[in-house]
């Protein structure tokens, strides 16, 4: 296959022997792959850096036997503030567990890794509150790999105005009517509706870019978690 240059960023280290590692990548177009870096914990080695945990960096690999192989790399973003508060790379490790489970090797995951970054950076560089980034990434992931709520209009009689509940036997959301005949849905503020359909359309980059009040955060909280371990068949 000879020589392949890709980014990605690492979700997941583990030791081999005395100076080895394997590293899971996560990458925009050979998906979630494993990586051996050998005499990456030699102190002077050249792959020490860039094959830690959540670092983003530029890769130079090649395909062995049994796994890839890498030949070189190049630290791009290391998200030192995460290193420096266990509260943040506690959230970090969720969203790289939760990461490495929907993705595969062999996969575009250009998406997926654009919301990683994203997801990461927002932990290490901004002040908002970590379940909030953690919910906003669940919804929006869960958009991207084919899980993505129904929020234009009620999933039962497809009224688009007053859509107050969100139902998680039927994945979306429901007019009042509707959502009071449904046991699985619960009944939301205006300001979390809002608030879905923005994390479920917005541009990648623009999805952390607004704010809620602390009652709302705690619904937009609830309804990410238990969403998330429906879709995922997985407790989280």
């Amino acid at each position: 296959m000879g020589i392949i240059k890709t980014k990605g960023i690492v979700l997941a280290q583990n030791n081999m022997g005395d100076n080895d590692k394997m590293i899971t990548i996560l990458t925009p177009d050979l998906g979630k792959i494993g990586c051996a870096a050998k005499g990456a914990r030699r102190p002077k080695s050249a792959l020490m850096s860039g094959t830690q945990f959540l670092c983003f960096a530029s890769f130079l690999i090649y395909k062995g036997i049994n796994s890839y192989n890498i030949n070189s790399c190049e630290p791009i973003e290391i998200f030192y503030n995460i290193r420096l508060d266990l509260d943040k790379l506690e959230y970090a490790s969720m969203v790289t567990k939760i990461a490495k489970d929907v993705t595969k090797e062999n996969e575009s995951s250009y998406n997926v890794l654009q919301l990683v970054l994203n997801t990461i950076y927002m932990i290490s560089e901004s002040d908002k509150d970590l379940d909030f980034i953690l919910s906003i990434f669940k919804i929006r992931l869960l958009s991207i790999i084919g899980f993505r709520p129904i929020v234009e209009k009620c999933t039962s009689c497809n009224e688009k105005n007053n859509l107050k509940y969100f139902s998680f036997r039927d994945n979306g959301l429901k007019c009042e009517a509707c959502g009071k005949q449904d046991k699985s849905a619960i009944e939301i503020s205006e300001a979390t509706e809002k608030a879905i359909k923005f994390i479920v359309w917005a541009e990648p980059k623009k999805i952390f870019s607004f704010e809620m009040s602390d009652e709302n955060k705690t619904q937009l909280n609830l309804i990410a978690k238990i969403y998330l371990n429906n879709c995922l068949e997985k407790e989280y």
